[in-house]
């Protein structure tokens, strides 16, 4: 059997924004004050329901909570926890997966540390992070998880308490009729009680992120798993968009302003009282 090789798309390092010259202008774009107040509210929500968990952000469109992340984050060890996921398995329900499409999609999950040895070594738990409707990217990864499990073998009763989901969902009515994606999904029997949760926000901002927002690459679907055109750097001018874009979160998300948000966020969370939640907190303040 050939070797196999990980094979991961480019994305620019939106830390070294100085260092990115002519793609991202002279960074100078600014936000609309309430799109910044609503992802850093929906970002500290994350970290908040991650149950001191690291934290995997599926596919490109939970990429601007990655960047602010990054840079609320920034000069603590917390940054540690933040991880890209790129892969998409949307509309994907494993229909016509060649065993190399397979091998591939195995290699890359391990290359970012999701094999099932991986995951039952784990001291924090993986919190997978994604834009939910009905959640079929998440029940495809939990499918393509559990089937690695079970050719190797693996504990997965140990490997359970060691995997999460949490879903950025659009805001609707609350009734005890409202449709909610992880109560149709029979996979998540299978975790421990509060293993699935969500963060809601605006239909607006989830549309924007999910649909409208330049991404700085292409999907990573199935044809492109094993593709080392992924590797080349995008350069047209949606990709610079959404690089200047990214930048400039990562920036603002260093500021003070954006920390204190942050940090009010987290108090207001019935997570708060966790002791590992509050030294977090603590930590943004003193970076």
């Amino acid at each position: 059997m050939d070797q196999i090789e990980p094979n991961r798309p480019f994305r620019w390092n939106v830390a070294g924004g100085d260092r990115l010259g002519s793609l991202v202008g002279d960074g100078s774009e600014e936000y609309d004050p309430g799109y910044v107040a609503e992802l850093t509210e929906c970002a500290a929500k994350v970290v908040a329901r991650s149950a001191d968990g690291d934290l995997f952000f599926v596919g490109r469109s939970p990429d601007s909570l990655y960047d602010l992340l990054g840079g609320v984050l920034a000069g603590t060890a917390d940054a540690e926890r933040l991880n890209r996921l790129p892969l998409s398995l949307y509309g994907y329900e494993g229909r016509g997966t060649t065993p190399r499409e397979r091998r591939q999609l195995r290699v890359n999950l391990a290359d970012a540390g999701l094999s099932p040895a991986g995951l039952a070594g784990r001291k924090r738990p993986v919190v997978l992070v994604d834009l939910v409707a009905a959640g079929s990217t998440f029940g495809n990864l939990h499918r393509e998880l559990r089937d690695w499990i079970d050719d190797e073998r693996a504990a997965w009763n140990v490997i359970r308490t060691k995997v999460r989901y949490l879903g950025v969902t659009a805001r609707g009515k609350t009734s005890p009729k409202t449709w909610r994606w992880q109560q149709h999904a029979d996979w998540v029997e299978e975790l421990p009680a509060r293993a699935v949760r969500n963060v809601s926000v605006s239909g607006w901002l989830w549309g924007y992120l999910g649909n409208t927002q330049p991404k700085a690459e292409d999907s990573f679907r199935r044809h492109r798993w094993a593709d080392p055109g992924v590797t080349v750097p995008r350069r047209d001018e949606e990709a610079r968009a959404a690089l200047g874009s990214a930048v400039a979160l990562h920036r603002y998300g260093r500021t003070p302003e954006a920390r204190e948000r942050f940090r009010r966020v987290l108090a207001g969370e019935p997570g708060f009282r966790e002791p590992w939640l509050r030294a977090l907190a603590g930590r943004v303040r003193d970076a």
